[in-house]
């Protein structure tokens, strides 16, 4: 059977019919009704009392004594609270009690479920009875087409020879159309008390093929998710083979669910995975877990545990948010991985390191306060777990003064750091800052901000020598003072250009500061230093506080923003110099060691929503050649468009891990045809070669992951193979070949 619309009531399931639930009104119980004829809506039972009485209104009402029988007819409404049956024409047989309906036949439920038919038969109760020709459209999107329908002794509703679907039934015209999708069944029963429909005899009907049978269907009419298996997911991959996994939602209370997914590899053991997420008082958290068993390969390529050894393998990750008050608030994460080389064997995730993390905050209205902690899992080939720093804990507090101070505004900062490592050093900090900022207008319109800012520094630190020559400091107690003054300028110019208006912003900024201790103490936050143009003003470009540039500086720039109709362009420009010879802590080739900084800069294109375009650049004070090139660009629509990035970094380092030289390229996109189909696919490329990088293995051109697919997408459907191809093997992650089927069908909660 094909689902379409009944006649009489198409045009009106075309106008937007939509929702979650079914009938409560073809089952729910009444005292005998009480008609009222050409009655107001308004004047009808408010809310939603479905014990209260039946009141209804209609053109005109008719009765004859004899029989006992009353017709109503002409746009005849039935109402109860929420609920609602529209028809043609509704008669009454008082003496049986049976109420019949005829003609464009709309029933509403207290869900919001629409049924459409042609007849029914009501008892005096609202209670529904014999169907023809009939099609539910439920609140949620899915219909539900019937050829009959009857009422059974236990109150169930019977539909014989059903379809359903979560795809609309008509097009943006009004005119039939056939649904992507489809399940016949020979039978289907609707539990009211349950809210729950059954199906028997189903199966699936796709691209008007008939596929696979659905033993044991069943959905929930009011829209909540509903225990049972979902479709399987298939894939034939490079490490495990062939992989078929399944899961089962279990939906535990109104306020926590349940979904255990198992997997079957043809060449590997089972996994089991579990993910349980709640809804509480004060927050949210969700858990999820993997679990098997597989010979694992060490990253130098070695076995471990012996060839045939099976060792225990998996994966822990947790998160949550809890608001206590409007002032105070947890936030955690964990994840914990047993190897390096899980994640990306049982394609999970790629992470490079995995953070477990927690921060407890509270934010007033001119206060914060965060006691936080934070721990590294390096899933890198090279890396030395021992080396990865462990901080417990992290305090930081900060007040704003309400009250002016000299009339500029005063901040004041107290942070304290402790870092623990097993095969490293370890390093405590803690440091009192304050900062005093006063932004004044000139009577030319330039805008002026004076900033002082001081800060005492404690530092101790132990097994220095076991750390990066660059980083360590000096052992034992050091503490260090620096003060520092900054005059920052700004010019805003306003005027028409190139049919639109322009900004030019000339910049100007002064900053002083006595020699600082830099040397003398530990560098654990401010290592991957490199001049760009989002720090160029800033007042301290080294990230974290380990690290903090001090003498005399004067940097300068513009911004200038042109804005037409549907363009906008946006550019930034600018370098520093150094006032004086004396040494600097600043690494060669970050843009910064000399006197003169490189320059940077950046430019952002936008045209309509069709094209996005940013370019970063550094270029070499001396030479002006390119030390850092990076471009992102977006080109076309949401359906088909263009994904290009290109990064290039030659700062010449090769002495500092942070820094290294790299070169990269990465495109992905899609383009879509025949209205619902598209193809699509992303690549990534290493570009560095050995004069880049020394330590990298690449010789130039070295692709990282391809990926290309074929989609089909429309309301109530997504269908799409996806080929996948992995060029880098580390461990028993090995390089080679993905294929991927996703399906997935409206309503039905398939993936």
């Amino acid at each position: 059977m094909t689902l379409r619309c009944a006649a009489g009531f198409r045009r009106r399931l075309a106008h937007g019919l939509a929702g979650a639930g079914l009938l409560a009104l073809l089952a729910c119980g009444s005292p005998a009704a009480r008609a009222q004829s050409s009655l107001d809506p308004s004047a009808l039972p408010p809310g939603n009392d479905l014990n209260g009485p039946i009141g209804f209104e209609a053109d005109q009402v008719s009765y004859a004594y004899d029989p006992e029988i009353v017709t109503a007819s002409g746009n005849v409404v039935l109402r109860r609270g929420d609920q609602s049956v529209r028809a043609d024409t509704v008669t009454w047989d008082r003496k049986t009690g049976k109420i019949m309906a005829q003609g464009n036949i709309r029933l509403v439920d207290a869900d919001g479920n629409q049924l459409y038919t042609d007849t029914v038969e009501l008892t005096d109760q609202l209670k529904a009875g014999a169907m023809q020709n009939l099609l539910l459209a439920l609140r949620d999107g899915g219909r539900l087409a019937a050829i009959t329908g009857e009422r059974d002794p236990a109150g169930n509703i019977i539909l014989s020879h059903a379809t359903y679907s979560g795809c609309a039934v008509e097009d943006e015209q009004g005119c039939p159309r056939n649904p992507t999708w489809q399940v016949n069944a020979s039978r289907v029963v609707y539990a009211p008390d349950e809210r729950t429909i059954r199906f028997s005899g189903a199966r699936l009907r796709l691209f008007g093929v008939t596929l696979m049978p659905l033993p044991k269907l069943a959905i929930a009419s009011d829209g909540r998710p509903i225990n049972g298996l979902l479709i399987p997911d298939l894939q034939l991959t490079a490490n495990n083979g062939v992989a078929v996994s399944d899961t089962w939602y279990q939906r535990l209370g109104p306020n926590q669910d349940l979904a255990v997914t198992g997997y079957l590899f043809s060449e590997a053991l089972p996994m089991v995975a579990a993910h349980y997420r709640a809804l509480v008082d004060d927050g949210a958290f969700q858990i999820t877990g993997y679990a098997t068993r597989s010979r694992r390969i060490s990253v130098s390529g070695s076995s471990v545990g012996g060839a045939q050894a099976n060792d225990f393998r998996g994966y822990l990750h947790a998160n949550g948010r809890f608001q206590f008050s409007p002032e105070w608030s947890l936030t955690g994460s964990l994840r914990l991985a047993t190897d390096r080389t899980f994640l990306r064997r049982y394609d999970i995730n790629r992470d490079d390191r995995l953070r477990s993390t927690f921060d407890l905050q509270r934010i007033g209205d001119t206060s914060y306060f965060s006691f936080s902690g934070w721990a590294t899992q390096t899933m890198r080939v090279a890396a030395r777990q021992g080396l990865i720093p462990v901080a417990l804990p992290v305090l930081d507090w900060r007040k704003r003064l309400a009250d002016p101070v000299l009339g500029g505004r005063l901040e004041l900062q107290a942070n304290s750091l402790a870092i623990t490592r097993t095969s490293g050093q370890d390093t405590q900090r803690a440091f009192a800052r304050a900062q005093w900022d006063l932004s004044r207008l000139t009577p030319w319109g330039q805008e002026v901000t004076f900033t002082a800012m001081t800060r005492g520094d404690i530092y101790h630190s132990a097994q220095n020598d076991m750390t990066n020559a660059f980083y360590p400091g000096r052992s034992g107690w050091q503490g260090r003072a620096m003060a520092i003054g900054a005059v920052d300028v700004r010019w805003p110019l306003v005027g028409a250009a190139f049919g639109g208006n322009q900004v030019l912003t000339p910049r100007l900024q002064l900053v002083a500061s006595p020699p600082i201790r830099n040397l003398a103490v530990p560098n654990e936050d401010s290592r991957a230093i490199d001049l760009e143009d989002s720090n160029l003003f800033a007042l301290n470009r080294f990230p974290g506080y380990d690290r903090v540039e001090d003498l005399v500086r004067l940097t300068y720039g513009f911004d200038w923003e042109l804005q037409r109709p549907g363009l906008r362009v946006r550019s930034t420009l600018g370098q520093s110099v150094r006032v004086g010879s004396q040494a600097t802590v600043v690494p060669d080739g970050t843009g910064l060691s000399d006197r003169m900084s490189d320059i940077v800069g950046r430019t952002e294109v936008r045209f309509r929503d069709k094209v996005k375009l940013t370019w970063r650049y550094r270029l070499d004070k001396d030479n002006l050649a390119v030390r850092r090139n990076e471009i992102d660009a977006t080109i076309g629509t949401e359906r088909s468009y263009v994904e290009m990035g290109y990064l290039r970094l030659n700062r010449d380092i090769s002495s500092i891990e942070d820094l290294r030289d790299r070169e990269e390229l990465r495109a992905a996109g899609r383009f879509a045809f025949a209205r619902y189909w598209s193809v699509f696919g992303a690549t990534l490329i290493n570009l560095t070669d050995r004069q880049e990088d020394p330590l990298n293995t690449a010789n130039g051109f070295q692709p990282l992951r391809t990926r290309l697919g074929l989609a089909y997408n429309d309301d109530c459907l997504e269908l799409a193979l996806t080929w996948r191809r992995d060029y880098v093997a580390t461990g028993d992650a090995g390089r080679g070949n993905t294929f991927q089927i996703h399906f997935a069908l409206r309503n039905l909660g398939f993936r």
